[in-house]
């Protein structure tokens, strides 16, 4: 167990990391993304190929597949165009608002009851972020692009719920990321008309951070969720991944200083989100013990 919990934290932390590599890569956020699928598509494609694990998926399957892939791709342009225009902590605090798309969308798409409660919780989440946006103007583009963000890292595990029953994960993460590798390549050409890159092609430094994420941040990261997640519960993992903005949040501030370019309400909006994510974390203990009552008969 203590070993999960390590292997599910150094996840978690390399999950943080990904914004910081975000501002260290010179390239145009569209660019970054492509390279980024391109590497761990090769990378896993070639490890499931060694161990024999790859496997057919029929056509209708492999629309769907492909489909979630491309909201994943979107997702990452958009979070690192939050990263580019505005900096690391204001897109890590705008991700912060998927709990509130998550709790508009799944209701809708999963055909379940709305919940008050959430919608509340995320409310007081945007709040935040309207906070920190209102006292700082300059990051407009990207706190957009980070809210975009949010609605695509809201989307992605309600349409993946369905298919995560039928294929493993690994096999789902290589046909998702190689369907957003193919839809990317054929959406930068036209988004760089609207956003131009300043570097085309990675520099030698960009290579290095490039490989650190896709195999560091992407093939181990995912590869130790899913060690973790045979001694743990999912449950356990998913509020440990509440501490992913939080350990971002503070690499942004030791790395580059960020910080110091903040002011007050910055940080009274990121205390209504920690609040707001802290209530739904309790929110879910509660539930969680009371479901594990009523199974062993313990409440009626």
């Amino acid at each position: 167990m203590k070993k999960a919990l390590i292997q599910l934290h150094v996840a978690v932390f390399l999950a943080g990391f990904t914004a910081i590599l975000g501002k260290l890569i010179t390239l145009n956020e569209g660019l970054l993304v492509w390279f980024r699928l391109f590497i761990t598509v090769v990378t896993l494609g070639a490890i499931l190929v060694y161990k024999k694990q790859l496997m057919r998926i029929p056509f209708n399957d492999m629309l769907k597949i492909f489909g979630v892939g491309v909201i994943v791709a979107l997702h990452w342009v958009t979070f690192y165009g939050s990263v580019k225009y505005a900096n690391v902590s204001v897109a890590l605090v705008c991700f912060s608002a998927t709990g509130f798309f998550t709790a508009l969308f799944e209701p809708v798409i999963l055909k379940r009851k709305l919940s008050v409660v959430e919608i509340l919780l995320g409310l007081l989440a945007i709040l935040g972020i309207y906070i920190i946006f209102d006292f700082h103007p300059q990051y407009k583009l990207g706190i957009v692009f980070g809210l975009l963000s949010a609605v695509g890292s809201a989307l992605f595990p309600i349409f993946n719920k369905k298919l995560l029953h039928t294929y493993s994960p690994k096999i789902l993460t290589l046909y998702e990321l190689g369907g957003g590798l193919l839809a990317l390549t054929f959406i930068v050409p036209v988004y760089l008309i609207f956003f131009p890159a300043v570097y085309y092609a990675p520099t030698t430094t960009d290579w290095l951070w490039l490989l650190v994420l896709a195999w560091f941040c992407t093939v181990l990261s995912f590869d130790l969720q899913l060690n973790a997640l045979k001694k743990i519960s999912a449950f356990t993992a998913n509020l440990t991944y509440n501490l992913e903005p939080v350990y971002g949040i503070i690499m942004a501030f030791i790395f580059f200083k960020e910080n110091i370019n903040l002011h007050s309400q910055f940080y009274i909006g990121l205390l209504l989100i920690i609040f707001a994510v802290a209530l739904q974390m309790m929110r879910i203990a509660r539930q969680q013990k009371d479901q594990h009552l009523i199974k062993t008969g313990i409440l009626n």
